[in-house]
């Protein structure tokens, strides 16, 4: 895979359920909405697709559906991090069997192991697989950052290690890791509201929660700063900042998943526990988002 397709937007994708089950119907919709909402990219069995819940038959047919659906038009970044190690590699190296075009692999969470731990955790998962890695670094959920100097060492060691999603809400961290690392590593935005900062200080697009819902936006913004229109893009970033924020006014992804359904594009906005429904006063918000929000 030419390491320059993850650029651009790539959809951190729910997963749809009803009634216990993924909604492999509703996926496949909302696959469809992806390509021709004009994303990069998709990236299923992240935490938007609420990947410490699925059980591994599922994380693995949710891979395998995206990957069929997509025919390689676009590339499939596949979820298959853990805090166990050995979970981490048998998830990659089963989902690289399944044809992912590369994978997203989030830090350990609550071990919160040293920078040589990390050191050593990705460093046995970029051994299993010649494709691409993007590490995560998402400190609010992990306890614990991927620090710079533990990015260069692997990228160093591990040429597959080529990008971070970088979702620590620091624009110095993405300049750092920029001025550091050379050209051809990848910094993406892991939040869409901070996607026109991070951009400006060398990150070459976003994994995207809000465009499950409004693709063409999120794949407009990141396309006007990749072309050096900046006006346009802090136009479209300022119109649209409210609703990336409004977007975590719960529990990643219950918000998203709330919107999805009351535009009528999935079934049921179902989530498994321990997420749960919003509180009434978020629900009475996500519907006047619902009522004001244009989608095709």
């Amino acid at each position: 895979m030419d390491k320059n397709l993850l650029h651009g937007t790539h959809t951190a994708l729910i997963t749809p359920m009803q009634d216990g089950d993924v909604n492999y119907t509703d996926l496949s919709k909302l696959l469809e909405r992806q390509l021709k909402g004009g994303v990069s990219g998709v990236v299923p069995c992240g935490t938007t697709g609420e990947s410490p819940t699925l059980r591994e038959n599922e994380h693995l047919q949710v891979i395998q559906e995206t990957v069929n659906h997509m025919g390689g038009k676009i590339p499939v970044i596949a979820g298959t991090g853990a805090n166990s190690t050995e979970e981490a590699l048998q998830l990659t190296r089963k989902a690289d069997n399944l044809g992912a075009d590369a994978f997203l692999l989030v830090a350990p969470y609550y071990n919160k192991p040293s920078q040589d731990g990390l050191y050593s955790h990705f460093s046995a998962l970029a051994e299993a697989t010649e494709k691409p890695i993007v590490l995560y670094s998402i400190p609010s959920r992990c306890g614990i950052e991927i620090s710079t100097s533990t990015v260069l060492r692997l990228r160093d060691k591990h040429p597959n290690i080529c990008a971070l999603k970088e979702a620590g809400g620091k624009s110095s961290k993405v300049s750092e890791t920029v001025a550091v690392i050379d050209d051809d590593f990848i910094v993406l935005s892991g939040d869409d509201g901070l996607t026109l900062p991070f951009m400006a200080c060398g990150a070459k697009g976003v994994i995207s929660v809000a465009s499950n819902i409004i693709p063409e936006k999120v794949s407009m913004l990141v396309s006007f700063l990749q072309n050096g229109q900046l006006q346009e893009a802090r136009k479209l970033h300022l119109s649209n900042y409210s609703f990336f924020t409004d977007l975590f006014c719960e529990p990643n992804p219950v918000p998203v998943k709330i919107l999805l359904e009351l535009k009528g594009v999935i079934s049921s906005a179902e989530v498994r526990l321990p997420l749960c429904p919003p509180s009434a006063q978020n629900f009475d918000l996500l519907k006047k988002i619902a009522e004001n929000l244009i989608i095709s």
